[in-house]
């Protein structure tokens, strides 16, 4: 933030020696949007992303008008998350740091209760979750009849997290002239109602394009086989080499199975989610930030409220679910200055299809890239291991080594020399056993066009349920092939067989091992039946072409062998 727009908006000496400290150079949209509002005293709606400086919008303000005179709770803040409660907090003292009799209280879930009851006979700021807020109004050890502000952030995410009724039910015990301040990524009918019951005239300042977020964070997808996503990330993370990363996943159960690899994979990571304790959340938190670990693994709900700063690249390992979501994840990079790097997994052609909506979105360049191939890696680990051995050298630190070596060299009659290609050439074998190999996807634009063909056979047919579209979908899905891949189909009842290009077939081979189809497992194999492409053609053909008929010509009913000729009966 610049200073010429503090002195035009009149804060506080204290206030604005505050800011100063924490060497804010330049305003973001929110914050030039909404301060000068809320200062006046207005109701505000903010639409904005993570990483927009939504904190220091409604902080500052807060601040601001609060009396450090008055020991009685002025503001209010409803956070979805004990992470990001502790976040704001730890901001809003920021503020209020020359600011005399201002203090803050954190209150949520999974904290001593005796603790939090303390802080808020002395503070005049209050941040918690709805639920530890009902709470503490149950016990009234938190009353609300002295609120001057009320802020909700991140209001859709605690719609999401069913905390609505708590919302509702605290607005209703607060005095009706307070001035109440909403921010929210998105605007679901259920957060229509509530500025419609709880907000008087609101302004609204609505920075939603995210390209502000984003600008300092170079963004890439990768399309990889469903199967094979785990690796793909494991290939990602060795390249990289991240300080510190976040993976974000869908779903917990997704979470625990990639930290669960990771980690068998010498991976330095933990994983983060709404289902863990309180306490163990908290610890990965903090071991995140003293780069104890340097991976977390985190749901989207689980990941609001990280505050660190220095998060080098972040891992999409499922698409999220809403686009609003992929701001938040890539706007916990390319912070405070610096750039950073997004990466997410694309494992079929509706994914490909929903990137190509994301850039729209965004409007921002997410370019395609390729997974790091297994020499590419080799390669720099092999320069990282001469780079040690230089240090090594300069470091004069293996004299101790020098008597075992030679004594080996003479027993082997051999040269200093072959030892040490022998040690170079044992640890390349290790290093290559820990590097997987994943065969690239179909390009997007193949067509399913010359080649040898052949017969995959499936072990699973009509007396299953197996459909046309099962095959389909379950092959994409698994490969990255595309759906033009898969040829004809004919299902039996008992076994299925497909037509596919030899190359596409030993793809679905080495990729489907363990595949499932409608919830059974399934098996391929090449069938030893030649290709059969139909009656009157032989030319392979994409999925939904009219078939091609030899030297041009349409059959003739008469023609046909499907159904019998017509006689006339006999007189």
């Amino acid at each position: 933030m610049s200073e010429t727009l503090f002195e035009s908006i009149g804060l506080s000496p204290e206030l604005t020696r505050a800011v100063k400290d924490m060497n804010y150079t330049a305003a973001t949209g929110i914050q030039a949007g909404a301060i000068p509002l809320l200062l006046q005293g207005l109701d505000v709606i903010g639409r904005s992303s993570t990483g927009t400086g939504k904190t220091a919008a409604f902080g500052i303000p807060a601040v601001e008008m609060a009396d450090g005179s008055d020991k009685h709770a002025q503001v209010l803040v409803l956070s979805p998350t004990r992470e990001l409660a502790m976040q704001i907090a730890g901001e809003m003292r920021k503020y209020a740091k020359y600011k005399p009799g201002v203090a803050v209280a954190a209150v949520y879930g999974g904290a001593p209760m005796d603790a939090q009851i303390r802080q808020l006979r002395t503070s005049n700021i209050v941040i918690g979750t709805p639920g530890r807020i009902m709470d503490h109004l149950r016990r009234r050890t938190l009353r609300l009849d002295s609120l001057k502000m009320v802020i909700l952030d991140e209001a859709d995410e605690m719609l999401n997290m069913g905390f609505l009724e708590d919302i509702q039910a605290i607005l209703d015990q607060t005095p009706v002239d307070r001035q109440t301040v909403l921010f929210s990524a998105t605007m679901p009918p259920a957060i229509l109602k509530i500025t419609e019951n709880f907000l008087r005239n609101p302004q609204t300042v609505d920075i939603r394009t995210g390209q502000r977020t984003i600008a300092t964070t170079e963004q890439y997808f990768y399309q990889v086989p469903q199967s094979r996503k785990m690796e793909a990330i494991d290939l990602l993370l060795q390249y990289h080499e991240p300080r510190r990363a976040v993976i974000f996943c869908n779903t917990k159960a997704m979470v625990d199975d990639l930290t669960a690899y990771l980690t068998e994979h010498s991976f330095k990571a933990a994983g983060i989610h709404g289902d863990m304790k309180q306490t163990a959340r908290t610890q990965v938190m903090q071991s995140f930030r003293d780069a104890k670990i340097r991976i977390l693994v985190a749901t989207d709900v689980a990941a609001r409220g990280i505050d660190v700063e220095d998060i080098d690249a972040v891992y999409n390992f499922d698409i999220p679910q809403e686009f609003e979501f992929y701001i938040h994840r890539i706007g916990r990079t390319g912070r405070a200055g610096k750039t950073g790097s997004s990466h997410t997994l694309v494992c079929n052609w509706r994914q490909l299809n929903t990137m190509k909506d994301l850039r729209r979105f965004t409007n921002a360049e997410i370019a395609e890239a390729k997974l790091p191939a297994t020499e590419d890696i080799l390669q720099k680990k092999q320069e990282k291991f001469a780079s040690k051995v230089k240090r090594t050298l300069e470091a004069r630190g293996y004299e101790k080594y020098r008597n075992q070596l030679e004594e080996l060299a003479a027993q082997q009659e051999v040269e200093m020399l072959d030892i040490a290609c022998v040690l170079a050439q044992m640890i390349y074998s290790k290093d290559k056993k820990t590097v997987p190999s994943i065969k690239s996807p179909v390009a997007a634009d193949k067509v399913l066009r010359g080649g040898k063909r052949v017969i995959l056979r499936l072990d699973a047919g009509r007396q299953e349920g197996i459909a046309p579209n099962f095959i389909v979908g379950a092959i994409v899905d698994a490969t990255g092939l595309s759906p033009r891949s898969v040829g004809k189909i004919n299902i039996f009842d008992g076994h299925t067989l497909i037509e596919m290009s030899e190359s596409d077939a030993q793809t679905v081979l080495d990729e489907m091992k363990q595949a499932k189809i409608r919830g059974q497992e399934v098996h391929f194999s090449i069938s030893a039946e030649a290709p059969k492409l139909g009656r009157y053609g032989d030319v392979p053909r994409r999925v939904g072409e009219r078939p091609a008929f030899r030297d041009g010509v349409k059959p003739s009913r008469r023609d046909s062998r499907t159904f019998p000729r017509w006689k006339p009966r006999e007189s």
